[in-house]
């Protein structure tokens, strides 16, 4: 029902990557930006901005960005991040918009013009609400600790255990021995950390054993039959 007088109606929908839940495991597909809120593994409330204004909410409550010559600067709760265009591309301020530009429709300037929006919208949702990747570690015996928030100590089958040192604006979290979650505001450096993690041990795909992103399906070989 419609809330009485000036009060908020909340409308809930489904998302396009996960529908009714049937999807929650395929990992590409979490993958793919929303094509109304570009964003990727996370969810977003969204108004009207004559209903922001009426409520209080400022775009610069949640990040700040300058913009000095070809540098682009963006500051938030979860960190700051910088950025030096490259190309003929330009970035310009209007007012709480940040609009890039390109000089003409050649292919490089076309192509360096997505790519630029597409960086410059990630440093904004990453130093506000952050980006996240999740492993998990499959195999009898493999397990992981973390020591505070920037070191990981694994064991993967091997002689030794291997330890992790997170980058700069990185921090790792173990809710179980089975599982890792990397997160930092840089979109690049969470992907890349969780990608070495992976490559620690990849799953191998007789038995599964390994490290795999959250719902990565890995392709299985039969083993040997008896005779």
């Amino acid at each position: 029902p419609r809330p009485a007088g000036d009060g908020l109606e909340v409308v809930f929908r489904s998302d396009r990557t996960l529908h009714d839940g049937r999807f929650a495991n395929s990992g590409w597909l979490q993958e793919l930006p929303d094509p109304l809120t570009k964003l990727t593994w996370d969810n977003a409330a969204l108004m009207a901005k004559s209903t922001a204004d009426s409520l209080g909410v400022e775009n610069g409550e949640l990040a700040e960005v300058s913009i000095d010559g070809r540098q682009v600067s963006v500051k938030g709760p979860k960190g700051s991040l910088d950025l030096q265009v490259g190309g003929e591309i330009t970035v310009r301020r209007d007012g709480e918009e940040i609009v890039v530009e390109r000089p003409n429709d050649e292919r490089r300037n076309r192509a360096m013009h997505g790519l630029t929006r597409s960086l410059v919208n990630n440093m904004v949702l990453g130093v506000s609400e952050g980006f996240a990747k999740e492993l998990q570690i499959i195999g009898i015996g493999y397990r992981c600790i973390v020591k505070g928030t920037d070191v990981l100590e694994m064991q993967l089958g091997f002689s030794h255990s291997i330890e992790v040192k997170a980058p700069a604006g990185i921090s790792f979290d173990v809710p179980e021995p089975t599982r890792i979650i990397v997160s930092g505001p840089d979109k690049q450096v969470v992907g890349q950390v969780a990608a070495d993690i992976r490559a620690l041990r990849k799953p191998e795909p007789y038995k599964g054993k390994g490290v795999r992103y959250l719902g990565e399906h890995v392709v299985r070989k039969a083993g040997k039959a008896a005779k």
